[in-house]
């Protein structure tokens, strides 16, 4: 169709002549209410924002020090990040004397990984970085969904040749 011949049905129908495909040869176009199709597609993209999931890395500070109903109350704060979906960073700082007992920061930081093992993975396991010791925990569902699930677990089938499918061997 002509693009006068376009433009003129467009006017007829009291609607917008869009070019959809510039590129195309011959280009093309669509006679569309171009105010609501504006309205549509930024709705959509409104709904696709709300719809995302913003996966926060929320932080936590222990010492190598602390005591044991310290230690629960942060195990259940962490417990709560990752449960919300988001990653938690735990941090053990060291001070002074206690760089030299790296080992009781790692014990620690271990201990709070195998308490959360149900609910969490490990992302990144204790490192040291200046007078800090990290780990990264993630939740549970979110590192399965990176890595593939292993196939389930079936109880193997016995195979039949090529070309003999249904038949039974006596």
């Amino acid at each position: 169709m002509t693009v006068d011949r376009a433009k003129a049905l467009a006017v007829e129908r009291e609607m917008d002549l869009v070019e959809v495909a510039p590129q195309a040869q011959p280009p093309v176009a669509r006679i569309m209410d171009y105010g609501k199709f504006k309205f549509e597609s930024l709705k959509k993209e409104k709904d696709g924002r709300r719809k995302h999931n913003v996966i926060k890395v929320k932080e936590m500070k222990l010492r190598p020090k602390i005591g044991e109903h310290d230690f629960q109350t942060k195990f259940h704060a962490v417990k709560s990040f990752l449960e919300e979906g988001d990653k938690v960073k735990l941090t053990i700082m060291f001070r002074g004397r206690e760089m030299v007992h790296q080992d009781i920061g790692k014990n620690l930081l271990e201990r709070m990984a195998r308490e959360l093992k149900t609910i969490s993975s490990v992302e990144r396991l204790p490192l040291l970085e200046g007078k800090n010791m990290i780990m990264i925990l993630a939740p549970a569902q979110a590192s399965s969904a990176a890595q593939p699930a292993a196939p389930p677990a079936s109880t193997p089938q016995r195979r039949e040749p090529e070309g003999v499918k249904g038949a039974t061997s006596a």
